[in-house]
């Protein structure tokens, strides 16, 4: 009963969650983070590393990151621009809870393809 005090109640307030699934839930956010967690990186590094992200999504991904005040861009005054993105204290705020997310999805997510797979042998 007294650990019931420290849980979130999920029905309480819906749109928090929603609100912070809407920032996390993207997987080029995600995998952006993984790069971005070991420091700042150039754009065409992290256009590199996250495969299979088009030119237009991991655009589309740093800017709302970066809106959202979880990825700062620094612009290098250099010919032609250089362009750093690192993640902000907010930012780094994530790192914990995805890493959990990650041992997570390490540890069930065996569970969870099997679980599929019977349900389609039954469906």
């Amino acid at each position: 009963m007294e650990e019931s005090r420290h849980l979130p109640d999920m029905h309480e307030s819906p749109c928090h969650y929603r609100r912070a699934l809407e920032v996390i839930s993207n997987k080029w956010t995600v995998l952006v983070f993984y790069e971005l967690e070991t420091g700042a990186k150039r754009y065409h590094y992290l256009k590199k590393q996250v495969e299979g992200v088009t030119q237009k999504m991991l655009t589309q991904t740093l800017r709302q990151l970066e809106r959202d005040g979880l990825v700062h861009r620094e612009v290098y005054p250099t010919v032609p621009p250089s362009v750093e993105y690192s993640l902000t204290p907010l930012g780094e705020s994530l790192i914990e809870p995805m890493r959990m997310l990650h041992k997570w999805t390490e540890s069930h997510y065996g569970s969870v393809l099997a679980a599929r797979e019977l349900y389609d042998q039954h469906a």
